[in-house]
């Protein structure tokens, strides 16, 4: 059974966010992994450093790994500090993990990671969106209808 909608996940701390992702790409299915952490990874994401903007998942052996995401290292951590941007193991159902190598194999469709945060029980979590990739003119209709949204309330507030 699918997971539920990214609205419905619960998110207690948002450590990292891709703000572009839902720019440029169109975002098809969402789901919640679990993140394989080591040494002082979690210590370095609580204190809200991490950076998702580059970053990209990619299904290699029949598991999912979070790639070029950036956890820097944990200032008191000395000598057992981690490595910043190692690939990361993501935690998911097998199901789940098919679905998504069938849809980047035969769609072309990317996996972008679109938030880090700490669900209610204290866990790293990955919000993992299935998307496909926006061109150009899709880009400037975003902006025009993003404007004309803003346009539109502000009529509305000045004619109230």
């Amino acid at each position: 059974m699918a997971r539920p909608k990214h609205a419905t996940f619960d998110k207690q701390k948002v450590v990292a966010e891709n703000r572009k992702a839902r720019f440029n790409y169109h975002i098809e299915d969402t789901f919640e992994a679990g993140i394989a952490l080591q040494g002082t990874e979690v210590k370095g994401l609580r204190s809200g450093q991490g950076t998702i903007a580059e970053s990209y998942a990619e299904v290699r052996d029949g598991e999912v790994f979070l790639v070029n995401a950036n956890i820097p290292e944990f200032s008191h951590g000395n000598r057992f500090n981690h490595e910043p941007k190692r690939p990361r193991k993501l935690l998911l159902h097998r199901r789940e993990v098919d679905r998504m190598f069938g849809a980047v194999e035969r769609k072309g469709m990317t996996l972008v990671p679109l938030s880090i945060y700490f669900n209610g029980r204290g866990r790293a979590k990955v919000e993992l969106a299935l998307a496909k990739g926006k061109q150009a003119h899709d880009k400037r209709q975003t902006m025009k209808d993003r404007d004309w949204k803003r346009d539109k309330a502000r009529i509305m507030k000045e004619n109230s």
